[in-house]
């Protein structure tokens, strides 16, 4: 397949309309959310082939999901189940501040297990990517991401890991030891500086990670940029300015602009410029995964306000 394989839960979500107390909106958007498909939505609008294995529910959410994930070209490998399809509800409370509110304990997304893990494709695959937050979704869902990885190793697949750390899931004490297995099993990581943090305590977060075992530790740091060690090398990369409309799911298409140009063999400072300029590009429009580039957005990035 030689392309990027993913697993976790996807889920509608539910964005409310205009700043405030959500039992003032007057109305919602709807849409699809989820880490991991997300990823997989952000690889192949940039050209590299990508597979989204999950749970689905057999209702409106799980077949807008299925919907959603083809339309963008994503390759779906979902697992029918009687349990509801997950979702979430975003609303902005402040020009600050934004809120998500989850309702997945016990959907389908949660139910995934090491036998929903497709082995023959995994092994086939050119980069696994999974995240921190399946593991925090229960004890099969744990299983079947530690599965994929093992599956993963033994085929010699590269896996890559974002740590994702969400704490309406898991607290800091509950995910560290998993979080950190995960890091040691893992050839690529990303992460945020307090993500970094939850793993290591007070060490530092680039050489910290990368004692952990992986070869590339990407730490992602807004708007201050991202800072890299791959192979030994440390790289530093300052964040493009642009105006911010949503900040949902910058650090997604960050680690899709990464994974798509590793499948394309770009060097690393080029993963890392792709990777600031796709999450720029997504972060100048409202919604989870609507806003994930193509390359020709990116080439736009730069070229001014007006297309003609």
């Amino acid at each position: 397949m030689t392309g990027v394989l993913t697993l976790g839960e996807s889920m509608g979500i539910f964005v409310a309309d205009g700043i405030g107390p959500v039992e003032h909106a007057r109305g919602f958007t709807l849409g699809v959310a989820g880490a991991e498909s997300n990823v997989a939505i952000g690889v192949a609008r940039l050209g590299g082939p990508a597979t989204w294995v999950g749970r689905l529910g057999r209702d409106a959410a799980g077949s807008l999901i299925t919907t959603r994930l083809r339309s963008s070209g994503v390759r779906v490998i979902a697992v029918e189940d009687d349990a509801f399809t997950g979702l979430m509800i975003r609303y902005r409370r402040s020009g600050e501040f934004i809120h998500a509110d989850y309702h997945r304990a016990g959907s389908a997304g949660s139910r995934l297990s090491p036998a929903d893990v497709p082995e023959a494709e995994l092994a086939a695959a050119g980069i696994l990517h999974v995240t921190g937050i399946t593991p925090a979704l229960g004890a099969t869902a744990r299983a079947a991401v530690f599965h994929a990885v093992e599956i993963a190793r033994a085929a010699g697949v590269p896996v890559s890991l974002d740590v994702n750390y969400r704490s309406k899931l898991w607290s800091h004490a509950e995910a560290a030891p998993v979080l950190r297995d995960l890091v040691s099993r893992s050839d690529l990581v990303f992460a945020g500086p307090d993500e970094a943090a939850i793993v290591l305590g007070d060490d530092e977060p680039l050489a910290g990670l990368a004692r952990l075992g992986p070869a590339e530790v990407i730490v992602k740091d807004g708007a201050r940029g991202c800072t890299a060690l791959v192979d030994g090398t440390r790289h530093e990369v300052p964040a493009l300015p642009v105006t911010s409309i949503d900040p949902v799911g910058a650090g997604d298409a960050f680690v899709a602009g990464y994974l798509a140009d590793r499948l394309a063999g770009a060097a690393p400072e080029q993963r890392l410029r792709t990777a600031i300029a796709a999450g720029a590009f997504a972060v100048t429009v409202p919604g989870d995964c609507e806003g994930l580039p193509g390359r020709d957005d990116l080439a736009a990035l730069s070229g001014g306000d007006i297309l003609r």
